[in-house]
């Protein structure tokens, strides 16, 4: 369903647009999506905040490079599943590969932000340090929930 319409084979196409996803195994692209002028303002201010500045330009619709450690390529993902601007991102093991500040600013001011902005995030971790940063927590095993866990999070001041 999405608000309150069922999916169907017609509609699938349309229903999974509303998703961008980094997965633990992915493939990173240097075109930005979208690829025009305003996706390399609102970059900049990302590729800062992330610590790529210095490493990654915007020219002609493209990143200068993809060619990073794994955790700076994980965040350069990041950028650009938020430019893509999808209301809902999924992000399997994204903290799995940073260093111990990048882990904190994750979960700590990132998602907030991308929370607070509309977003509807699904974030796959073993990281139980950081559990108390979701709404909800699926505790999985054998494939299977067996314990979801509700909390109150307090938004980004």
């Amino acid at each position: 369903m999405l608000d309150g319409i069922p999916v169907t084979a017609q509609t699938r196409d349309a229903y999974r647009q509303h998703f961008s996803a980094i997965f633990f195994d992915y493939h990173l692209f240097d075109e930005l999506i979208p690829a025009d002028g305003a996706a390399s303002e609102t970059a900049r201010p990302l590729l800062e905040r992330l610590d790529l500045a210095h490493k990654v330009g915007i020219s002609e619709g493209r990143f200068s490079t993809t060619d990073l450690s794994t955790g700076q390529r994980k965040r350069l993902a990041l950028v650009q599943a938020v430019l893509e601007g999808r209301p809902v991102l999924v992000l399997d093991e994204w903290a799995a590969e940073q260093d111990p500040t990048f882990r904190r600013r994750f979960y700590e001011e990132l998602l907030p932000d991308l929370r607070s902005g509309g977003r509807t995030l699904i974030v796959i971790s073993h990281d139980d340090r950081y559990f108390d940063a979701a709404e909800r927590v699926l505790h999985l095993a054998e494939g299977r929930i067996v314990e979801i866990t509700v909390r109150a999070v307090a938004e980004p001041a």
